[in-house]
């Protein structure tokens, strides 16, 4: 791994290992606008879902309740993994958990229908990291696959965990993808943090062309 890899898993160990998984801003009980666009992707019990930075939300719940057999749960946090882990019991031997940095690690060709990342791309502020990023999303989603993104809107914060965050529209994550990428439907939230402090998503569903 790059010093710089290292550097964002260490500040996100730190995170999960100061913080229940239900005390951080980012979380929700469930993760309905997600699962609303997924749905509308064509999410099934076939799926081949990759959840990028999905650490301890409990997307994953839902998608096993729903049949999925296919699940890949990627975040730089072995902790927040972990945590997901612990919460979901025996049936965590149903998903593959990869700790890892969504930049850098060599995922199969064209391997998933879905793609899912809510609150990971709006930390990627460099020029650089946003093209591997869209390059890993285009090589690992296959033709006619979708991918759905969320992050802080453009009235959202300005930072997040200590860190400064990029906020964008649904089109302006659509650039972000780039041309391998149509933007197809778009949500807006409003996410309540669980001190009450009320925060502006924006989500994209994009297919991949």
């Amino acid at each position: 791994m790059s010093e710089e890899t290292l550097a964002r898993g260490a500040h996100w160990q730190r995170v999960y290992q100061t913080r229940l998984p239900d005390e951080v801003s980012w979380y929700r009980p469930r993760l309905d606008t997600s699962l609303e666009l997924l749905e509308l992707a064509g999410l099934s019990a076939e799926s081949r879902l990759i959840d990028v930075g999905g650490g301890a939300s409990t997307l994953v719940d839902d998608l096993l309740a729903r049949g999925l057999e296919n699940i890949t749960v990627l975040d730089l946090s072995a902790e927040a993994l972990a945590a997901s882990r612990r919460r979901l019991a025996a049936s965590a031997v149903h998903v593959a958990w990869l700790t890892s940095d969504v930049l850098e690690i060599e995922l199969p060709a064209g391997a998933f229908d879905l793609w899912h990342d809510r609150a990971v791309s709006h930390f990627l502020t460099d020029a650089s990291d946003l093209a591997r990023y869209a390059r890993q999303a285009a090589a690992a989603v296959r033709h006619a696959g979708h991918a759905v993104i969320g992050g802080f809107a453009p009235d959202g914060p300005e930072r997040c965990s200590g860190l400064p965050v990029a906020r964008r529209s649904a089109q302006d994550m659509a650039a972000m993808l780039g041309p391998a990428f149509e933007l197809v439907d778009e949500r807006r939230e409003r996410h309540l943090t669980p001190g009450g402090a009320a925060q502006s998503f924006a989500y994209a569903l994009l297919r991949r062309r």
